[in-house]
């Protein structure tokens, strides 16, 4: 792909859905079939240990990532750096892959608008929308067992209350994880390099 035609490839969806490991499964083929390198950039290890000091010091509780504070205080700020990171790649011509749940960017329709997000305006933007039934999310998150899910676990009905359905979109392609086929994940790769 030109120089001026970065790509960013976002794999979003709830807590528990399997993001990481699909998008990590994912990178070295879509950089094979699009002869392109990637820039592997995931929320959660961008962030973990700065937002677990920052919401130490704002609550006592390290762990919190889903409380009002947090949502308020701390969210915003790690979706604007994760974005400062892909834009500084494309400046560099990498493309990037990137992992979050990034909800409140696609229900805007921002994802669809790179502009709006601050990227280049000729910006191949494609999502991948990793889903799971809550109750198989809530068994794997358990299961997991990852100190930062406590609050999510211990208010479940209150984190459903924040779980979202995408909007249609001709570049955002639902991939239910439950169990996916090689087939389905063909199809997912199919969309995300086209």
């Amino acid at each position: 792909m030109p120089r001026n035609h970065p790509r960013l490839i976002l794999f979003a969806g709830h807590a528990g859905t399997g993001k990481t490991s699909l998008a990590k499964k994912a990178l070295p083929l879509i950089s094979s079939r699009t002869g392109q390198d990637f820039f592997f950039l995931d929320k959660d290890t961008v962030y973990g240990a700065f937002s677990s000091h920052m919401m130490g010091l704002l609550t006592g509780d390290p762990n919190d990532r889903d409380s009002p504070t947090y949502l308020q205080h701390i969210r915003d700020q790690e979706y604007a750096g994760l974005l400062d990171i892909v834009r500084e790649n494309f400046e560099l011509g990498i493309s990037v892959i990137l992992v979050g749940p990034f909800t409140r960017e696609i229900m805007s329709g921002k994802f669809f608008q790179p502009a709006l997000l601050g990227l280049p305006a000729n910006t191949v933007c494609r999502i991948a929308w990793i889903e799971l039934a809550a109750d198989e999310a809530r068994r794997r998150i358990a299961h997991r067992a990852d100190a930062r899910d406590a609050w999510k676990l211990a208010h479940w009905d209150t984190y459903m209350q924040r779980r979202i359905e995408p909007p249609v979109h001709e570049n955002l392609f639902r991939f239910d994880n439950l169990q996916p086929t090689e087939a389905a994940f063909e199809t997912l790769l199919t969309h995300l390099i086209a």
